[in-house]
């Protein structure tokens, strides 16, 4: 039986990912962070109109800081997913599938979500 030396690395944090992974790996996990938040979301509107006072508690709960982390980063989620849709949905079309415009547009994807989770968490709040 032959073995094979191949190299090891179990130090996660001196691994670099290139922006298209970091990009790939976040859609996934903002699908996931959507797919719980909707569960919140689907909560709230079955209280909210199950009676009056499901309603001002929902209220309430909304405008606490709870409501609030919860609102921003639900929003926060469904805005990195649609940019990083519509990247891959230009990917599809053959465009940005090189290595320097595909992380080129990850990046693109990234400042503009923050960047919109910025402006939407100062409304928001």
């Amino acid at each position: 039986m032959v073995k094979k030396q191949r190299p090891v690395n179990l130090q996660l944090n001196t691994i670099s990912f290139p922006p298209s992974a970091i990009s790939s790996i976040l859609h996934r996990v903002t699908g996931v962070a959507m797919f719980f938040a909707l569960l919140f979301v689907i909560w709230a509107w079955a209280e909210s109109v199950a009676s009056p006072e499901g309603f001002a508690m929902v209220k309430e709960v909304m405008s606490g800081i709870i409501g609030k982390i919860i609102a921003i980063g639900t929003v926060s989620a469904l805005t990195y997913h649609v940019l990083a849709g519509i990247r891959h949905i230009v990917m599809d079309f053959g465009h940005w599938e090189e290595i320097e415009s595909g992380n080129t547009s990850a990046k693109v994807a990234i400042v503009l979500w923050i960047i919109l989770t910025i402006v939407v968490g100062v409304a928001l709040w």
